[in-house]
């Protein structure tokens, strides 16, 4: 198939997905000037990275492509909370968690980017006008479906007790979030000190992407924090977590650094040990 077509496909079908979520979000959620808040967050999160895309493909950089998904994180739980007047407990943990994670993230992406001087996955994108603008509409919709439970939690008309529930959903957030953290700085420490080298040591001793563990693990508990006030076609907002795992598995994170880790390290017998005895993602009791 053309690649052209390829990536208006990827643009349509990221639509298609975006939409569907917005319409599932939306339902029993709060209204703003007579539009569901939920379904204009999502159409927000499309715009924004369409308009930041302009000046990226006009000065070719990637260099705030990922600070701009946490700042569009930000903006929509802000707005949800602003547009749909929500004040309860479980409104404010969420958008605080979401805010705190958001932060984080970027401000390390942004000054790991900046370190590097370039993202090296965006090389080949970049000068590709269709498929720069599909990796901008897939943050999107990265954005969208990821905060999707939170989200429609936000927004939804029921309240309910925080309850065990929204005490899990924390603590498994605290959990993922630290483990994504600890492995962040640990794999960052470990770069500086030794260059062009893999990392086995601390969390990356019993997995090879702690810190996607880690996120995922932050995003379930989102999803278990917003469950209680769920209700109807919003449930479908709990692939929330889900479409993390894909993404970070078979799209951008552990399918790609997988693929350079083999081809520059594939032949180093103490390499392919690390890779035998290390799970990719969930780590293995060791005694």
């Amino acid at each position: 198939m053309n690649k052209k077509l390829v990536w208006i496909a990827g643009i349509l079908a990221s639509l298609a997905v975006g939409g569907l979520i917005a319409l599932a979000g939306s339902q029993n959620g709060a209204l703003w000037m007579g539009l569901p808040v939920f379904a204009l967050c999502c159409g927000i999160a499309f715009l924004v990275q369409w308009l930041l895309f302009i000046p990226a493909y006009v000065f070719q950089t990637e260099r705030y492509f990922d600070l701009a998904g946490s700042l569009t994180y930000i903006s929509l739980v802000v707005g949800a909370l602003y547009l749909s007047g929500a004040g309860d407990p479980r409104s404010l943990i969420i958008g605080g968690l979401v805010i705190i994670w958001a932060c984080r993230l970027g401000t390390f992406l942004f000054t790991r980017v900046s370190a590097d001087g370039e993202d090296k996955r965006f090389r080949s994108i970049k000068p590709d006008f269709l498929q720069f603008l599909m990796t901008w509409t897939i943050q999107g919709l990265w954005v969208s479906v990821t905060l999707a439970a939170g989200l429609a939690a936000m927004t939804a008309d029921e309240l309910k007790p925080f309850g065990l529930a929204g005490a899990c959903g924390l603590a498994l957030w605290i959990v993922g979030f630290v483990v994504e953290v600890v492995a962040d700085k640990q794999k960052s420490k470990f770069k500086k000190e030794h260059p062009g080298e893999y990392i086995t040591g601390g969390l990356w001793h019993y997995s090879r992407h702690p810190n996607y563990l880690g996120e995922i693990i932050l995003w379930v508990g989102i999803s278990i924090l917003a469950l209680p006030v769920l209700s109807g076609w919003q449930y479908a907002t709990l692939i929330s977590p889900v479409f993390v795992c894909f993404l970070l598995i078979k799209v951008s994170g552990i399918r790609m650094l997988e693929f350079q880790a083999n081809k520059r390290w594939g032949k180093d017998p103490a390499y392919q040990t690390y890779r035998a005895n290390t799970p990719a993602l969930v780590p293995r009791l060791r005694f």
